[in-house]
């Protein structure tokens, strides 16, 4: 007896199929994959292989497993981040047509080799059982599916036919055995893998290490002389517009100003946002705040406490020139999938370079996210020319920002940190100057991402709205 005829006698008896595989031809056809919209990547297009396998031959009644194996997906995994060895799970759906209609739902186990940058997708295959209800020709083909990774997120991209797809495997189906009456019974619900929520563990990227929040030249704020000059850091100002102890102005609120910020991957295309930069007098320096708006995005997926951090570089100009890093804290609590998201304010230490009129403007916002130890960067650039958002009028200081940069424990090009070893007049430590090496993978949210047909992490970035 033939090893078909086996199986169709087991078959009979409820035994599931497994002998006897229909003669299946490879398919390929067109396909697009959707990465995930934190990645900021369009469409992919490319051409998805794949082989399906079922028995050639069985009886009504039967249930017979069907398997699918993805011989080449749509895209490689692109030059974005090493896709560890079991975080990337499929699912997908086999059209059943012909003596019956189903759609019938297949999974794949999370299971995978490490899979580098710039390399084929390698997808473990799924399975499914099918039980088979009316005689004749039923015809199984490969339709749309879905590729879940876990890490540094749960992110899914989804990938369907962009044509008409020919049938991969063939079932000849006979009357006998009696019917169960059932129609399609799936080995499981389809299932997009998006439930495998990991938290995250790994990301990829840069962070800011600085202590963000830590004020900067300390609280003496200068000491009154009996000349009515006023001390900071060495420094001698000669009762200068609000300096700090003079009995002057201390407090300086800028106004609101709307910004827009262009982001690379794995961030939104765009962010629009209102900016507030605010400014207290402390000795010959200013100690600035800034806010954002509020629901700066919708978290793409669970993130822990701590892992999200804002950083931005605030343009000087006027009479003086340069840039002052700030940065904020990192997210105090969890957040759940589709939280709104807010950046915490972001504080730093402006020292004047020069004297005069000098204007503070929003610039470059960096959003870090740290997962499990990795870390993904998301950098953002003001698009046109950044509004004023306050203005002072500056008494140059030894050291100050004039032409530099003010980063944490800055040593070249004017800035503002360590120049002196006052108490009154050092900088902050706000700066954000390790970007990381991966430029990607999405955040916090999101990211992680099937960029391209790959995976990387972060969802839909929102609209900012409202202010605070």
């Amino acid at each position: 007896m033939s090893a078909a005829g086996v199986a169709l006698m087991l078959g009979g008896a409820g035994i599931v199929l497994a002998a006897g595989p229909a003669r299946a031809a490879e398919v390929s056809y067109a396909t697009e994959c959707i990465p995930p919209p934190i990645s900021g990547l369009p469409p992919v297009e490319g051409t998805t292989k794949v082989r399906i396998t079922a028995p050639a031959e069985a009886k009504v009644g039967d249930e017979v497993e069907v398997v699918w194996k993805t011989v080449q997906a749509a895209s490689k995994n692109p030059d974005v981040l090493d896709l560890e060895k079991d975080t990337v799970k499929p699912t997908g759906t086999v059209k059943v047509a012909g003596a019956q209609s189903a759609d019938l739902a297949v999974e794949g186990p999370r299971q995978n080799p490490p899979i580098p940058k710039n390399s084929p997708m390698v997808l473990p295959d799924m399975k499914a059982r099918l039980k088979l209800t009316k005689a004749g020709d039923v015809r199984l083909t490969p339709d749309k599916y879905d590729i879940n990774v876990s890490k540094p997120l749960s992110t899914d991209t989804k990938c369907s036919p962009k044509e008409t797809v020919g049938a991969g495997a063939t079932i000849k189906v006979t009357e006998g055995g009696g019917t169960s009456g059932g129609t399609t019974a799936s080995g499981g619900t389809t299932g997009s893998g998006g439930t495998t929520a990991s938290g995250g563990t790994t990301g990829s990227g840069g962070t800011t290490t600085s202590g963000g929040t830590t004020a900067s030249g300390g609280t003496t704020g200068g000491t009154t002389t009996s000349g009515g000059t006023t001390s900071t850091g060495g420094t001698t100002s000669t009762g200068g517009t609000t300096t700090g102890g003079s009995g002057g102005q201390t407090d300086f609120p800028g106004k609101e100003v709307a910004v827009t910020f262009a982001c690379k991957s794995p961030g939104p295309a765009s962010i629009n946002s209102k900016v507030t930069i605010g400014a207290r007098k402390n000795g010959g320096s200013y100690d600035l705040t800034v806010k954002t708006a509020k629901g700066v995005m919708n978290s793409p997926a669970p993130l822990p406490a701590g892992a999200l951090k804002p950083s931005m570089q605030i343009t000087v100009g006027g009479a003086d020139k340069g840039s002052v890093t700030v940065t904020g804290p990192a997210n105090s609590g969890p957040l759940n999938t589709g939280d709104p998201v807010s950046l915490s304010d972001m504080t730093g230490t402006y020292k004047p370079g020069a004297s005069g009129k000098s204007t503070l403007s929003p610039g470059a916002l960096t959003i870090d996210v740290t997962l499990g130890g990795s870390k993904i960067n998301i950098p953002c650039t003001v698009k046109g020319a950044a509004p004023v958002s306050l203005e002072l009028d500056t008494t140059a200081q030894q050291g100050g920002a004039s032409g530099g940069t003010s980063t944490s424990g800055g040593s070249s090009g004017g800035t503002a940190g360590g120049a002196t070893g006052s108490s009154s007049g050092g900088l902050a430590e706000t700066g954000a100057n390790d970007h990381g090496a991966l430029r990607a993978l999405g955040l916090i949210a999101g990211t992680a991402v099937l960029l391209g047909g790959a995976v990387f992490t972060f969802t839909p970035w929102r609209r900012l709205r409202g202010t605070r």
